[in-house]
């Protein structure tokens, strides 16, 4: 433990105390602080001015990131037999009905990132709701992963397609790739995903919209990140 503990102090280190930083200095401070032995990701947390409890400000969607997440990403693909080659030939993991659903319910079965489905098998896996729904994994029109051409849904998820929510305190966290994308990359994701948020700002959310934002690696330590460009 107290070896983790040396790396955190020395990333920390990289961070000069009170300074807001542009986002390539900021990714480059993020980059430098990652000494871990495996490729980490590198997180964005952004804090809203919003207030998620009332239903007409809530800020749900997906974007898909220009250079992926370097993740490789688990399709499950709930749809009706007539789509499954379509879905196959698209990437898809997993294709099927009523059998994954009793796999998952029976066995508690998980090996998947994203599920899609098609808008007729929502009936289907209505019951999956409680399953699915606590770990963000339930098929969602907002985000795309309700969808009839289930074979685009599955091209996109697995071309960089990330979901992103608002939690209970007012903030966003997703990932925007790996270390190993360099500091480059990682602001060109970093940018499309800011730009997502503001076009997602509700009409209801007054004052400042981007609070805060910090980017920070697995293991590393929040770099914060100037969001004045933005303008909201």
């Amino acid at each position: 433990m107290r070896h983790y503990g040396k790396k955190h102090q020395d990333a920390a280190k990289l961070v000069e105390a009170g300074k807001i930083y542009e986002t390539t200095e900021a990714l480059e401070v993020v980059c430098k602080g990652a000494a871990a032995k495996f490729d980490e990701t590198v997180e964005v947390h952004v804090r809203l001015g919003i207030d998620s409890r009332h239903a007409d400000q809530q800020v749900r969607g997906a974007v898909i990131l220009p250079n992926g997440t370097g993740k490789n990403v688990r399709v499950l693909v709930f749809c009706k037999e007539d789509k499954y080659e379509a879905a196959k030939a698209a990437g898809a993991d997993y294709v099927g009905g009523a059998d994954l659903v009793e796999r998952i319910t029976k066995e508690n079965w998980m090996d998947f990132d994203v599920v899609i489905a098609s808008p007729d098998m929502m009936g289907t896996i209505g019951r999956l709701g409680k399953v699915l729904g606590p770990r963000g994994l339930m098929p969602n029109p907002k985000s795309g992963t309700v969808n009839p051409d289930v074979a685009k849904a599955v091209t996109e998820a697995k071309a960089g397609k990330i979901e992103y929510r608002v939690d209970k305190s007012n903030i966003v966290h997703c990932p925007i790739g790996k270390v190993s994308f360099g500091q480059d990359k990682l602001a060109e994701n970093f940018e499309t995903l800011l730009e997502a948020l503001v076009k997602a700002k509700p009409a209801a959310a007054k004052g400042t919209y981007l609070k805060s934002c910090y980017v920070a690696s697995t293991m590393g330590v929040g770099v914060p990140v100037s969001t004045t460009k933005y303008g909201v």
